[in-house]
């Protein structure tokens, strides 16, 4: 057995059911967050760095906000949480120490706290995988 099966094996075993609810509350705010990129696109390029029409930062806003909306629902459901938190983690990895980090580490930049704590659980999860209130776990008992 190699290391990510050991990790998905331990994750699996390992996982009480409480988390599931912080899975979907998880979830529910990337995919929140989705729609406030969608909702003000204008942030969402101040925040990129793109304030005309160039490649990368029109890439970096499409990616940002389909990966939060889709990406948030899959967590949220437990459908391919492992993968869905592999492609959230370069945009809270971005968000944490490019984005919000400018502004600095007060206790009134809420974004940066939001984007640790997001980031933090981002990681536990691609862990812990979905658990047992999933789509995952259906698909897992009841394969044919």
């Amino acid at each position: 057995m190699n290391v990510v099966q050991r990790v998905e094996h331990w994750g699996d075993t390992h996982h009480p059911a409480w988390i599931d609810a912080l899975r979907i509350m998880l979830g529910i705010t990337l995919f929140l967050k989705g729609v406030s990129f969608i909702s003000d696109t204008g942030h969402l390029t101040n925040l990129v760095g793109g304030t005309r029409f160039d490649l990368i930062p029109m890439f970096l806003i499409h990616y940002v906000a389909f990966a939060h909306l889709v990406g948030g629902l899959l967590i949220a459901m437990g459908c391919l949480t492992r993968l869905s938190v592999l492609i959230q983690l370069p945009i809270l990895i971005g968000a944490v120490f490019f984005v919000n980090v400018t502004r600095g580490f007060s206790a009134l930049n809420s974004e940066l706290w939001l984007s640790v704590v997001v980031l933090l659980l981002l990681l536990v999860f691609l862990v812990l995988g979905s658990g047992r209130f999933s789509v995952d776990e259906y698909m897992r008992k009841h394969d044919h």
